[in-house]
């Protein structure tokens, strides 16, 4: 199977601390893998390095086995390897049909003519109904941004990821400060992504009921470094990703007691 994305011996430092430590991972195209591992892991890091927030200070992100050392995030999302954040990052003041249909004239190189009416351009309207469709949000096509729920407002930067049609997603914690009401319906989402075959998915999350019904696959990163990765029932039986990983949440759980 062909490898869309991977690291080789991928680290970075900070002063004394190393964060992500000679990391190597492949992943197949078309393949959904998540990412778990306690707080401090290095998960975000190691995705800030991906998506080009952060130089490494050693070791190469390959995407379609094409060396991303040069190119920074913006150009990385235009190749195609498109980010979420921990925090929605989305246009507050603008309709949701907006933001969606600013992010599909983006990829279309289409600039601002201010002398032309956006709805003289109405694939672009078209294209951004259809991802509202897909992330459940088109009866908000008119609402403020601001106006929405933080559940939501994940669901429309997801479609604004989708809009910029990158090939892999990388999903930073998307059910972060949700309510348990909202979870179902980002997972819905996240699932139909899936479901339509066309996308490679790379996810951080800490809910591992979600990550053991989508995954292909799971990486445990551990202190910086790749403590496993393999299918989601060889990690549930893994005894040093049990130590390691599910002991670490237990005594992060009783310090919070």
């Amino acid at each position: 199977m062909t490898s869309i994305l991977k690291t080789e011996n991928l680290t970075i430092q900070f002063g004394g601390h190393i964060a992500v430590d000679h990391v190597n991972f492949e992943m197949p195209e078309k393949h959904f893998k998540s990412i778990i591992g306690p707080n401090g892991a290095g998960k975000t890091t190691f995705f800030n390095l991906i998506s080009g927030e952060l130089k490494p200070t050693e070791g190469k992100v390959y995407f379609k086995n094409e060396d991303m050392s040069r190119f920074s995030s913006v150009e990385r999302t235009r190749k195609g390897l498109g980010r979420s954040f921990q925090i929605t990052n989305v246009f507050p003041n603008l309709t949701v049909l907006e933001n969606v249909r600013l992010a599909v004239q983006s990829k279309e190189k289409i600039r601002y003519q201010m002398m032309r009416h956006f709805t003289s351009y109405p694939s672009l309207i078209q294209k951004a109904e259809e991802l509202l469709e897909l992330v459940l949000l088109r009866s908000k096509k008119h609402a403020i941004a601001s106006q929405l729920s933080h559940g939501e407002k994940r669901k429309l930067e997801i479609a604004m990821l989708l809009a910029l049609d990158t090939e892999v997603l990388l999903l930073d914690e998307p059910t972060a400060g949700m309510s348990l009401e909202e979870v179902p319906a980002i997972l819905d989402v996240i699932k139909q992504i899936k479901d339509q075959g066309n996308k490679s998915i790379l996810l951080i999350e800490h809910k591992m009921d979600m990550i053991l019904d989508l995954s292909d696959s799971i990486m445990v990163l551990f202190n910086g470094q790749l403590l496993a990765d393999g299918t989601p029932g060889e990690i549930m039986e893994n005894e040093t990703v049990q130590n390691a990983y599910l002991g670490g949440l237990y005594d992060e759980h009783i310090a919070k007691s």
